[in-house]
């Protein structure tokens, strides 16, 4: 989710929710459903789109931010901060909601300024711009969810995760959750990456002509909403929309009164058997990864499945057998010296190396992409960051020639971004230490000397494969600084609070960029965008926090194994800070051989999806993809997997249909299902227990419970 796009553009730990969309007909078609980009000017009528809007004056940047824009970001990021908060908590998986965030937005602007136009009282009418504001708004706020790392490396702090890591959960490394630290944290880091890549918006977006497919796809899709045409279909999107989420929060609310206790409800249901329960191949009824299987593509579901059925289906079983040799028949199963030792790195191994392999391609690609843009052009043209260094282009089309005159006209002064990047970074250098007193200043002066670059590098190649590495930049200040620290001044606690600072930096800059590319093609101004991403991320600061604090206060076993909330990835951090500060010695016999296996593997998986090419890589699974259930299990892979047959049945029979409906009946689902968490963690809080345990026993068992009770 490194950011994908999505309420995020970006996709937990590196995994993708699509392939990357490699142009803007790509993200038009993606936006619109068309099947071909060719079709566009037929389709539409007319040679451009900006000449459909062409008689509506665009308004100043100060009037497309309104009060009713943030009124309305603000609810929608609460809703989508839940949704995010769930899929973070359970399997870290967080698809693509852009266009549930779009459709909302425009939906309740569109109504309220409706309602207000027949009473006469309408002042300013909803532009598309002001549907930009909204949607950077409700991103930047619900991102923070992701970027905050309350699945990841917040978490992987705190002395629940600890205790299931049996190395180093010493005092000085765990940290217990607080709202206030939480909250000061993350206002500490979540804004530097918005001012280092201001300066060079003009870059990305104009010069280097970057497509940022997210963004674009985004962008055609508000475009849509405000053609006569596309506001009927949104309509009917809405309507489609609310009944699934309406189905989803009751389906949800049902399957409440079912669980009074451990392994009660239909979650537990062994749909294929008890023996494939207790591997965790079941069908669990969660409306949220029906969902969640809707919007991935098919090659992530397929992955995830395969990846269950090679760990918990193969691997896992066979070394359960050796247990007494590999590993000591006294440990528990969630010993990390015993079969859970094997399961979660193995995962590592699996992440690292897709990481690794992806990142060095991105980072090639953008170096060489670099080296074309720059030693290939006129001198005039190197690294251009005011508006008088752009020649002007006499070929440009109608479109381009708007948007760039546009997007040009309201600048964003240089020392502004200069002055708030070392404001920001002087405070938080003083301040930080007394958070984290393992994360020494210096460590932090290192991090944001290097942070500007490596955020570029992360905006760049985010612009040319939608990929954003977020991720993959925390992993590594995870073993650098932690290494750095060492074990005996608090490693682990300095290599994740490194993470947070490396991940919020390098997130944050892509994530702006890609609502450049995004006002660019709405002919939104930048500073309108940069002024929404601000307040955006800073409700997010506020709102994230306080979602994950219920959440902690509400459900007493979140972040424990087999929870209702299991926080995968928590775990799968602290031990990456473990790892980069003790080394290998206390993995259990062969699990560091098999660690280098699967990390060579998933290398060499993702060099054979290359050299085949997209039309055989669309056949071959995604090593991080397969990497998530061999920790958490196969139960979601089947929901996800449910959930594509559905689509792939709805588009055989209406195409249409499907293309146009499908992503808001995937969103209901989630959606639905997601806000249901609020009602019943505030039931949890308040002590209201659901009034029946429904459970499912074999045979034998249940005789024995028979006789108990009737002795």
């Amino acid at each position: 989710m490194d950011r994908s796009t999505s309420v995020s553009r970006r996709d937990p730990n590196g995994v993708e929710n699509g392939a990357p969309l490699q142009s803007e007909d790509d993200a038009y078609n993606h936006a619109t459903g068309n099947k071909k980009s060719d079709d566009r000017v037929e389709e539409n009528g007319i040679e451009s789109i900006e000449k459909i809007f062409e008689s509506k004056e665009v308004p100043s940047w100060q009037s497309q931010l309104t009060i009713r824009a943030f009124v309305t970001a603000f609810v929608l990021g609460i809703l989508f901060t839940f949704i995010v908060m769930k899929l973070n908590l359970t399997t870290g998986i967080i698809p693509s909601l852009n266009v549930s965030a779009g459709l909302l937005g425009f939906f309740f602007v569109k109504t309220w300024t409706k309602f207000l136009e027949k009473s006469g009282l309408l002042k300013q009418p909803f532009t598309r711009q002001e549907n930009t504001v909204i949607q950077t708004c409700v991103v930047a706020t619900s991102g923070i969810a992701f970027s905050g790392g309350f699945g990841s490396y917040i978490f992987g702090m705190s002395e629940v995760v600890a205790k299931q890591s049996a190395e180093d959960n010493f005092a000085q490394n765990i940290k217990i959750p607080s709202l206030g630290w939480i909250i000061g944290f993350l206002f500490l880091v979540s804004f530097l990456g918005l001012f280092s890549v201001v300066p060079l918006r003009k870059i990305m977006i104009i010069d280097f002509k970057l497509t940022y497919p997210s963004g674009t796809a985004t962008a055609y899709l508000i475009n849509s909403f405000h053609t006569p045409q596309g506001a009927k279909l949104a309509k009917k999107q809405v309507r489609t929309l609310g009944k699934f989420f309406s189905f989803s929060f009751l389906w949800g609310f049902f399957q409440w009164f079912f669980t009074a206790g451990d392994g009660c409800g239909f979650v537990q249901f062994p749909t294929f058997g008890l023996k494939a329960y207790e591997n965790r191949f079941y069908f669990d009824f969660s409306a949220t990864y029906v969902g969640v299987g809707m919007i991935c593509p098919y090659l992530i579901n397929v992955s995830v499945l395969v990846g269950a059925i090679l760990s918990w289906g193969i691997m896992w079983p066979l070394i359960e057998n050796r247990k007494g040799d590999w590993y000591s028949a006294s440990e528990n199963s969630s010993s990390l010296h015993g079969i859970q030792g094997y399961r979660v790195f193995i995962a590592i191994a699996m992440i690292l190396g897709d990481g690794l392999y992806n990142f060095v391609k991105v980072l090639g690609r953008t170096l060489i992409a670099m080296y074309h843009q720059i030693y290939k052009k006129d001198a005039g043209a190197v690294l251009p960051v005011g508006v008088n260094n752009s020649p002007v282009n006499s070929a440009l089309s109608y479109d381009d020639e708007r948007r760039r005159q546009l997007f040009l006209k309201d600048q964003i002064p240089l020392w502004v971004a200069i002055t708030g990047y070392i404001t920001i970074s002087i405070i938080s250098i003083i301040v930080l230490p007394h958070i984290f007193p393992q994360l020494k200043w210096y460590y932090i002066l290192v991090i944001y000397i290097f942070a500007p670059i490596l955020a570029f590098c992360n905006a760049y190649g985010c612009g040319l494969t939608d990929w954003s590495l977020a991720s993959t930049y925390g992993k590594l200040a995870i073993f650098i600084v932690g290494a750095w620290a060492g074990a005996a001044h608090g490693g682990v606690l300095a290599g994740l609070a490194a993470c947070g600072v490396m991940m919020n930096i390098v997130s944050t800059a892509s994530d702006l960029t890609q609502d450049f590319k995004t006002g660019y093609l709405t002919l939104a101004s930048p500073r309108s965008m940069f002024v929404s991403q601000i307040i955006g991320t800073a409700m997010g600061c506020i709102i994230s926090p306080s979602v994950f604090w219920l959440f902690y206060k509400a459900f007493h076993d979140l972040g424990e194994q087999g929870s209702e909330y299991p926080a995968p990835f928590a775990l799968v951090y602290r031990n990456m800070a473990i790892l980069g500060v003790e080394g290998f010695g206390a993995l259990p016999k062969h699990c560091l051989t098999l660690c280098y296996v699967f990390f060579a593997g998933a290398v060499v998986i993702n060099g054979i999806r290359d050299l085949l090419g997209k039309k055989w890589a669309r056949f071959i699974p995604l090593p991080m993809a397969m990497a998530i259930p061999f920790y958490l299990g196969s139960y979601f892979a089947i929901d996800m997997c449910v959930g594509s047959l559905i689509l792939f049945v709805w588009e055989k029979l209406n195409k249409a249909k499907a293309d146009a409906f499908g992503p808001a009946v995937a969103s209901g689902l989630i959606c639905g299902d997601g806000i249901w968490t609020l009602p019943s963690a505030i039931l949890a809080l308040a002590g209201v227990n659901p009034p029946i345990c429904m459970k499912f026993l074999s045979r034998k068992v249940n005789s024995k419970v028979d006789t108990f009770l009737g002795s």
